[in-house]
């Protein structure tokens, strides 16, 4: 896992739902295997190094943004790992570019639309003196299937 800063409430929440899954599998998260940082290419690129130089580097990586996972695609290039045939990597947010980069990347969706209006919303809302109904609402994400990711290899 390739996350953001820890300070920042999304950087923590995709952390978390990284922890989840892995609990959901039981499967046990391994500290040495989180890394944050910002949610930059270059961020990306040197935690997804870092992580690619382990004694024992992991064949799957979720990154915290599709601009992370595109700095991970330039470690993994320097480093001759190959996508997805030796490292699976998913992104989160679903940026245009994911869907041209070599491998297209698989992604999270957040409906960025639905956001903007929810936003929209609040924003006439509080403008108008009103109160609003919710200060926090949590809108479903798309797993979006590309080829950057493999089945796992045997053995």
């Amino acid at each position: 896992m390739i996350g953001g800063p820890k300070h920042v409430l999304c950087s923590r929440a995709r952390i978390d739902g990284y922890r989840s899954a892995l609990d959901a599998a039981s499967l046990s998260a391994d500290p040495a295997l989180i890394q944050t940082g910002d949610f930059h290419i270059e961020g990306g690129r040197d935690k997804g190094r870092r992580l690619l130089l382990l004694d024992d580097p992991p064949t799957a990586i979720f990154a915290g943004s599709d601009l992370q996972a595109m700095g991970l695609y330039e470690a993994a290039r320097e480093l001759g790992v190959r996508i997805p045939d030796d490292l699976s990597v998913v992104g989160f947010d679903d940026l245009p570019v994911a869907r041209w980069v070599g491998p297209p990347l698989t992604t999270v969706r957040q409906p960025l639309t639905e956001m903007a209006e929810e936003a929209t919303r609040l924003a006439l809302t509080l403008s108008r003196g009103g109160e609003p109904v919710n200060l926090r609402m949590d809108l479903a994400t798309d797993l979006v299937v590309r080829q950057s990711t493999a089945a796992p290899r045997s053995g």
